[in-house]
């Protein structure tokens, strides 16, 4: 049995930036994402807990939206220091967009009782969550 390793040069792993610039990117980029959960989770706490309209399961669903946004983030962050994958051309930007639209179309939908133009984002869901998966 022959086993071939992969290597830098692989047709799976096509470099995109180079690796300190792709690195650099998506640590701030995860940093971000990661702020941006904290902080959306904070507000969804405190922020829309006295606010009419918003029942217990909107918290729940906000609360976990905001959940994945910081386990996101921190994947990304993780992503950015391994040698080959901080440089691929599809997982990081897929985990950040993936990201962005399955957290935020998570919290639209869930405070769709300020805005009921947010019922739009339905589809959104699932579709950041796969690209999110591909990642």
């Amino acid at each position: 049995l022959s086993m071939t390793t992969v290597d830098s040069s692989s047709p799976l792993l096509p470099l995109a930036l180079s690796g300190r610039d792709a690195s650099s990117f998506l640590w701030r980029s995860g940093a971000i994402l990661t702020f941006t959960g904290m902080l959306t989770g904070a507000f969804g706490a405190h922020g829309l807990k006295h606010r009419a309209g918003i029942t217990a399961d909107d918290l729940f669903v906000w609360g976990r939206a905001s959940t994945y946004a910081i386990a996101n983030g921190l994947g990304l962050m993780l992503v950015s220091m391994h040698p080959r994958f901080s440089t691929h051309r599809f997982a990081g930007p897929a985990i950040l967009t993936g990201g962005v639209l399955f957290s935020g179309s998570i919290m639209a939908l869930s405070s769709e009782t300020v805005c009921i133009l947010f019922r739009l984002l339905g589809p959104i869901t699932p579709l950041g969550g796969l690209i999110m998966m591909a990642g």
